[in-house]
């Protein structure tokens, strides 16, 4: 597997892999990186897809790209996916993806007419005061220290970051910016988060940093992932004849060390009750999602809250990874990821308006009509001053096709679950839809007296407690996520959150599937260039004009420096003046 760039390889259609045809391919799991994987295997590795079998715990696909209708409970999205013009291998895979709404079109074609028409940006970034628009402007307000700070991570080499925190690297200056309003909650980090995959992050949306303040850098898809993303690629593969077993839960693989290879023979599972396991040989592909954000997640509903009832570690998809990774050293350490669930928990939840007495008060926030279809809040809208430190968004309406007209879905989150609320005087851990419903209708607004009210009678509230939701985040180092295919490995590749590939980043759709891309062209050994990572880290355009957006529009004349250095920068900028050092200083806004 290499790594290529422009539109040459993308553009090739790559041979047939040499004995393809005597290869079987299994699964584990049926989430984005799984289903991405199986879609290569067809189209790229050019499988047969009756060859080709997933293996799901659950009753339906998708993994944590959610959308569920739950006659019990109401409108159910755990999360949200946010996408952007270079993720090279989404694009790369969704162009052949047919579109399940508009015949003869790919989904590829019909998100990108989509946000041409409807491009998104945000009218509202953040609120105070129960509702007040809290002005941040489009401005990072970055102290020249806290500025520097992350000039400073952004060219620290990884190995002097591993296992450190962001506190480790920032301090209170940087946390009272705009810019880290943003970052955080955007991203989800919190301050005892990996400060190298936040250095990731910098590096990889470098190109991005000028759209952060309105969210315009971003895209979203018409519906809910599941129907936008997941089903597609459920129905082209179900197309091709791969086969889907659900209700399958895979507790090991079992490996064999042969001069030096390292080659998976059998695959353990427990279906409707009993244990069972495939013999396996060399030309049988395993691919193994280890580890999964939303393992164990807790569902509360309307007048229930969520009970969790995993301890730290606990939970189907690190089991299996830790058996898998007490086979090799090179399988990666999931126990760096997984042991504490105070450090790696958020709450979600999903409110569904049931009529029009809410609906003016998102509206006066977002400042566009939730009903229209098109953009809504562009994006989170963050509550400055609550104590979850709650935030919440609506996507084009309707989120779910067979959803009613008259109906919106919010979707709410808070970063700190454990402390108590502004309205509700308790954490939001322990508070049923209802509750968390009252608390963010007391944050958009609606006067005190009719809170209860609005909540009990105009509005179904669905909480979700992930105690693995940022498991990712966690601090750590080479090694500790395994290698997409471990040295040596012959017939196994990791896929997902948990797996590693360089210079991307987790939580992505696109690190998903450029796991699964990397995985299937390693071991069948396919001829054509995986995309790499976007280079606008290396750009100087890219640095240039992401230096002046978080100089809010200062220059590079303003920055207080000691007196010598300031001497040597005047130097400078006049050597530079009528170069094109000069010119691209001039265009960025920079002198």
């Amino acid at each position: 597997m290499y790594y290529s760039k422009g539109n040459y390889e993308a553009f090739a259609r790559p041979e047939k892999p040499k004995d393809v045809d005597r290869k079987s391919a299994y699964l584990v799991g049926s989430g984005l990186a799984s289903l991405a994987a199986a879609c290569f295997l067809v189209r790229d590795g050019q499988m047969k897809g009756e060859h080709i079998h997933i293996l799901e715990q659950l009753k339906v696909p998708g993994g944590s790209c959610d959308g569920i209708d739950d006659p019990t409970r109401g409108y159910v999205m755990r999360g949200g996916r946010e996408m952007e013009d270079h993720f090279e291998c989404l694009w790369d895979l969704f162009r052949s993806i047919p579109s399940i709404e508009t015949e003869g079109v790919s989904v590829l074609d019909e998100y990108y007419w989509l946000n041409k028409h409807d491009p998104n940006s945000s009218l509202c970034r953040a609120t105070l005061n129960r509702g007040q628009d809290a002005h941040t402007d489009n401005k990072f307000e970055l102290s020249d220290k806290a500025a520097m700070e992350i000039m400073t991570l952004f060219f620290t080499p990884d190995e002097q970051l591993y296992d450190k925190t962001i506190d480790d690297v920032f301090d209170e200056e940087f946390y009272k910016s705009n810019f880290w309003l943003y970052w955080q909650t955007m991203f989800a980090f919190e301050t005892w988060h990996s400060a190298l995959e936040m250095k990731l992050y910098i590096q990889r949306f470098v190109h991005h940093i000028g759209g952060l303040p309105d969210f315009s850098a971003l895209k979203f898809t018409k519906y809910n992932q599941y129907e936008s993303l997941i089903l597609p690629m459920v129905r082209y593969l179900e197309g091709h004849g791969v086969r889907f077993e659900y209700d399958t839960k895979v507790t090991n693989v079992q490996f064999e060390n042969e001069n030096g290879k390292k080659i998976a023979k059998q695959i353990i599972y427990v279906r409707d009750g009993r244990e069972d396991s495939i013999d396996l040989i060399e030309d049988d592909l395993v691919f193994v999602t280890n580890g999964c954000c939303t393992d164990s997640s807790a569902y509360g509903d309307q007048n229930h809250a969520p009970e969790l009832k995993v301890k730290d570690g606990e939970g189907d998809c690190w089991e299996l990874w830790r058996n898998i990774a007490a086979q090799d050293p090179s399988f990666g350490h999931p126990e760096k990821f997984c042991s504490d669930i105070g450090k790696s928990n958020w709450e979600s939840a999903t409110i569904t308006t049931l009529d029009n007495r809410i609906p003016p008060y998102i509206e006066k926030i977002c400042k566009r009509d939730p009903f229209s279809g098109n953009v809504v809040t562009g994006g989170i809208v963050t509550v400055k001053d609550s104590g979850w430190y709650m935030s919440w968004t609506l996507n084009r309406q309707q989120q779910f096709k067979a959803q009613p007209k008259d109906q919106l879905c919010v979707w709410v989150y808070g970063l700190y679950t454990d402390r108590p609320g502004d309205y509700i005087k308790k954490p939001m851990r322990e508070c049923t839809g209802k509750e968390i419903t009252e608390e963010w209708l007391y944050h958009i607004g609606v006067p005190e007296e009719e809170i209860e009210e609005l909540a009990e009678k105009s509005a179904v509230c669905v909480p979700v407690m992930m105690p693995y939701i940022t498991a990712f985040f966690m601090p750590r180092r080479k090694g500790d996520r395994p290698d997409v295919v471990p040295e040596g490995c012959v017939n196994f590749a990791f896929l997902g959150q948990f797996a590693e590939t360089p210079r991307d980043t987790i939580f992505t759709t696109e690190y998903s599937v450029r796991t699964a891309m990397e995985a299937v062209y390693t071991l069948l050994d396919i001829d054509r260039g995986v995309p790499e990572v976007w280079g606008s880290a290396y750009d100087v355009r890219c640095l240039l004009d992401a230096t002046s957006k978080m100089m809010d529009g200062k220059k590079i004349t303003d920055i207080k420096l000691p007196f010598i250095a300031e001497l040597v920068e005047k130097k400078a900028i006049k050597r530079a003046s009528g170069t094109i050092i000069g010119e691209l200083l001039q265009r960025y806004h920079l002198i």
